[in-house]
């Protein structure tokens, strides 16, 4: 979802990109070249960092936490060695709005991953972001198959991965800079409200049903917990409605290094 609006800007912007992914991409962008890397085995990563001056990482899996935690945690161990040994100057990290406040065991995974990325041997930069537009359209039309849509009250505000892809790109352009402005969508809108819209828009008729959730896990977001707080956020970029009127489409990639 991230990985090629992150290439498509750098690419915008002048930069020199290389694109590190398991396997080759379908439809390549000119002026990016591809590099075939395993996070998980670490084969390609030496060859593929020669001469970078940053990576961004926008590495990721499915699942749970168990399952995400070889990529996200030690392939990023082994990323960040990789780095070093090349002599990289700046490792950029995509994160989630709310991992230290939601119980969520893919959240922990993304916690351990900001840990590494914080006492590595890669000066680092660090950017939060909501939830993207396309997991909303994924998760929604996943109830609706089950039959229903979440009519639940807890806030979100989702985000479209073009603004936070410029929003990474600013960081690697601007220089190692630590933990740095949270990125998120336009709209702070109760989930319920977001389902409804995504109904309308694809035509979906379900009852509204509350999405059944931990208790632990629906406390945290009841108290805002996938809503960045403070006066530093960083919003913008298409509201749900506005992309579900667009009809974007979903991408997939894993790591660039620019």
């Amino acid at each position: 979802m991230l990985g090629r609006p992150v290439v498509e800007e750098l690419v915008r912007r002048g930069h020199d990109v290389r694109v590190l992914t398991r396997t080759p991409p379908s439809d390549p962008l000119p002026g990016a070249e591809h590099h075939e890397v395993d996070l998980v085995t670490g084969a390609g990563l030496d060859d593929a960092l020669a001469g970078v001056d940053a990576v961004i990482e926008a590495a990721n899996t499915p699942g749970t936490g168990r399952k995400a935690t070889p990529v996200l945690v030690e392939g990023t161990r082994r990323l960040l060695q990789a780095e070093a040994r090349a002599g990289v100057g700046h490792h950029v990290a995509i994160s989630i709005v709310g991992i230290d406040a939601v119980p969520f065991s893919y959240y922990r995974a993304k916690l351990a991953q900001e840990q590494l990325v914080q006492e590595g041997p890669v000066a680092w930069s660090i950017v939060r972001a909501t939830q993207f537009h396309q997991l909303l359209d994924w998760t929604f039309a996943s109830t609706a198959r089950a039959g229903f849509v979440p009519a639940n009250g807890f806030a979100m505000a989702p985000v479209d991965p073009r603004f936070v892809a410029r929003a990474l790109v600013d960081a690697a352009q601007d220089g190692p800079g630590g933990r740095l402005a949270p990125v998120a969508g336009p709209q702070v809108v109760p989930v319920g409200q977001l389902a409804r819209q995504w109904a309308s828009a694809r035509r979906r008729r379900r009852p509204a049903l509350p999405l059944p959730l931990p208790r632990r896990a629906r406390r945290a977001l009841r108290a805002g917990g996938l809503v960045p707080a403070g006066d530093d956020v960083r919003s913008g970029g298409p509201s749900f409605g506005d992309w579900l009127r667009s009809d974007a489409q979903p991408r997939t990639a894993a790591v660039v290094a620019a």
